[in-house]
């Protein structure tokens, strides 16, 4: 690749890296998605999470009931209460998600050279010798000579609990593997991966179907990650059913891309999905290793042109166990941040890890040290170029409004927008400074009753790269008198300067609605 192809901003200065991190209101702008679990549950470590940068919560249904999940979202409420920080809920499902299944959960030694048998029947007990799993359809997905891994959920890598097989032969239903390295099974949930072969299930399951109608429709979930997204027709039909369930048709489905058939159909699930997460854990077992940065580059490029968020997992897996990343990992960060990323997703760092709220901080300052670097002038000529002409007149608004901000060196964008659109479309471009968007709430009925929209448009943006939400009074509409714009924008200036972001003297870029047009204006402020 071209050095001038590169987004860094050159060059840096040395002794710009001894510099220690500063801390702000705004770990980053990049976000972070932290999973909720048995090590992040209680409402002081979920409020110290919050603290450290975690903007949304990830519940993840591959394990425990919905009354567990209930107690960890109703403690998530109450750290929201305590420390005045807005947190989004995700909802990721289990999808076609093989599983050992091992009633007794007891330990089980796998021996390198010998043999063990996979095979559907449930109602046997797990052993050395046999591993019975959720599927009945392994024996004609797979042939002789292909690779099984079977691994602890939400795998590190450094666990001795992974282990490898190769299928060796069919006897009916059941598949005789031979084992490629010793290990033991040591854990609750253990599950199989089959590199490049297609397994012959539903992308939205009765099982997921049953939780986000009944756990997700009362918590009113902000994103579906939906596992194992392999068609757009997968995103459609999970948009169908969402949009039969009241609320939840605003809810955003974020496909999660885990193997070679969902990247085969990447520009489809683009088009059709509101975000898209790069599942590296299982990317990295369907492809070669060496292929893995390629798509996740070209993929994050794709999502960056397409004003999509794009989520990276699997970043600091050995901070699992240890209290600091390693040296790639650091760098893995920074570059899932110059690659355009626009937020991190924290897997068993945060759900079973020793460290979850040292974690969200140290990724935090990663982020924001790669930030700094990140060539913003490069990749707005490529957004504009990109974009082509004649833009949409709301496409027009948020580039100058950019511009405009980076030109006169604008400590904050402030944008009034009421279905989050316009704010949206302004952090595609990546301004350096962060845009604060006031969501101006919207009266809307449903012949019974009469409710505010605002709440959802607010919270879903804190995935968006650079875009931090307030809402505003809903007795303020936007697109009326200047005399209440002006008091709307008040409260945005108080909060960005309660914030830290905005001091006296400092020029604020504004983007609003009056009447039918939008404007674009700077303004100094006083002391």
């Amino acid at each position: 690749m071209h050095s001038s192809h590169l987004l860094l901003e050159e060059p840096i200065r040395m002794a710009s890296i001894l510099e220690p991190s500063k801390q702000s209101f705004f770990p980053a702008m990049t976000k972070i998605v932290g999973t909720l679990g048995p090590n992040s549950r209680s409402v002081e470590v979920i409020s110290s999470c919050l603290k450290a940068g975690m903007s949304v919560a990830r519940i993840d249904f591959s394990w425990g009931d919905s009354d567990y999940h209930q107690e960890t979202l109703e403690n998530l409420k109450l750290a929201v209460k305590s420390t005045k920080k807005l947190c989004a809920v995700m909802l990721d499902t289990v999808g076609p998600e093989l599983q050992v299944v091992n009633k007794s959960e007891r330990a089980i030694s796998l021996e390198a050279d010998a043999f063990v048998v996979l095979t559907p029947d449930k109602d046997q007990d797990a052993s050395s010798q046999l591993l019975p799993i959720n599927f009945d359809g392994l024996a004609k997905a797979v042939k002789p000579g292909d690779t099984i891994f079977i691994g602890q959920y939400l795998f590190t890598g450094s666990e001795t609990t992974s282990v490898w097989l190769e299928v060796s032969e069919l006897k009916g239903e059941d598949v005789v593997c031979m084992i490629k390295n010793s290990a033991t099974l040591a854990g609750s949930l253990f599950t199989l991966h089959i590199s490049q072969i297609r397994v012959e299930l539903p992308t939205l399951t009765d099982a997921d179907k049953e939780a986000i109608s009944t756990w997700g429709v009362r918590n009113n979930i902000d994103f579906l990650s939906l596992s194992f997204t392999r068609h757009a027709e997968d995103v459609r039909q999970a948009r169908e059913f969402l949009s039969k369930l009241g609320d939840l048709q605003q809810t955003q489905i974020f496909a999660k891309i885990e193997n070679i058939e969902g990247l085969n159909h990447f520009d489809e699930i683009l088009q059709e999905a509101d975000g898209i997460i790069l599942s590296r854990g299982n990317l990295g077992i369907d492809l070669p290793p060496e292929k893995v940065f390629l798509f996740q580059k070209a993929a994050v490029y794709k999502c960056n042109m397409a004003g999509k968020p794009a989520v990276v997992t699997r970043v600091v897996d050995s901070m699992t166990d240890n209290l600091r990343p390693t040296r790639a990992e650091a760098t893995d960060v920074a570059n899932a941040v110059l690659d355009g990323s626009d937020a991190i997703l924290l897997g068993a760092e945060t759900l079973r890890g020793l460290y979850p709220v040292e974690t969200i901080s140290i990724v935090g300052r990663i982020c924001a040290e790669a930030e700094k670097v990140y060539n913003q002038d490069l990749y707005f000529k490529k957004t504009v170029k990109y974009v082509g002409e004649p833009m949409t007149h709301l496409e027009a608004i948020a580039s100058s409004a950019v511009r405009a901000a980076i030109k006169v060196k604008a400590s904050v964008i402030i944008v009034f927008t009421s279905s989050g659109r316009a704010a949206r479309l302004i952090a595609k471009y990546r301004p350096m400074m962060p845009v604060l968007s006031v969501v101006i709430p919207r009266l809307k009925t449903n012949q019974l009753r009469w409710s505010f929209t605002g709440a959802f448009e607010a919270r879903q943006s804190l995935i968006v790269r650079g875009l931090f939400p307030m809402l505003a009074d809903p007795r303020h509409p936007a697109e009326s008198t200047s005399a209440t714009n002006e008091s709307v924008l008040k409260v945005a200036l108080e909060h960005g300067k309660a914030s830290g972001v905005i001091k006296s003297h400092d020029r604020v870029v504004i983007c609003q609605k009056v009447g039918d047009s939008s404007v674009v204006k700077i303004i100094e402020l006083e002391d």
